[in-house]
């Protein structure tokens, strides 16, 4: 699969930038977000990876027959509310190996104020922030950096406002930097 991944990355025209550190655990973030081509480009990146992970993705997708396709995919579905936070620490608590994997703008709408549920996954369950991207203007995706200190939101938020600065997102125009921090 993963040499499948390598050579339909280049049929596209993306390349792989740079390297996954190495982890157990983390909460990993693409952005920009604007588009459901997103989800085809980032699994084709970490099928590159040699890492296990999980998507995070609406429970409202897992209605028959979506999922088993978001199930084969490697999804699983939180609901809206607040409890999903504390599902996916127990779920990191069980694993000896898992990368959680989401947008943090939580959308693909144009959204300036950004959920930070992925904040708090990494911060109760002790884990860094990988800072992934990808870059439709320079048709490239990759990890940005690692964030190991999350004992402050604000900082942790402009750590990453400033990792995502100059992405560009395949439409630009639905993609904005939470504007708190940034």
């Amino acid at each position: 699969m993963k040499l499948l991944s390598v050579i339909l990355m280049k049929i596209v025209g993306w390349k792989k930038v740079g390297e996954m550190p190495s982890l157990e655990k983390s909460v990993l973030i693409f952005a920009p977000h604007t588009t459901y081509w997103d989800g085809f480009y980032g699994k084709l990146f970490l099928m590159q990876l040699d890492m296990g992970y999980k998507f995070l993705s609406k429970k409202e997708f897992f209605r028959f027959p979506l999922n088993i396709f978001f199930t084969l995919y490697g999804s699983i579905p939180v609901s809206k509310d607040k409890e999903f936070v504390e599902e996916v620490v127990e779920l990191f608590k069980s694993k000896r190996i898992l990368h959680i994997v989401l947008s943090p703008e939580g959308q693909m709408a144009r959204t300036d104020h950004w959920k930070k549920g992925f904040y708090y996954m990494a911060n109760k369950a002790n884990v860094p922030i990988v800072v992934g991207y990808m870059d439709y203007k320079k048709k490239e995706m990759g990890i940005k950096g690692v964030i190991y200190n999350t004992d402050d939101v604000g900082e942790t938020m402009r750590q990453i406002c400033a990792m995502y600065k100059d992405v560009s997102g395949k439409y630009p125009e639905k993609f904005a930097l939470d504007k708190r921090y940034s």
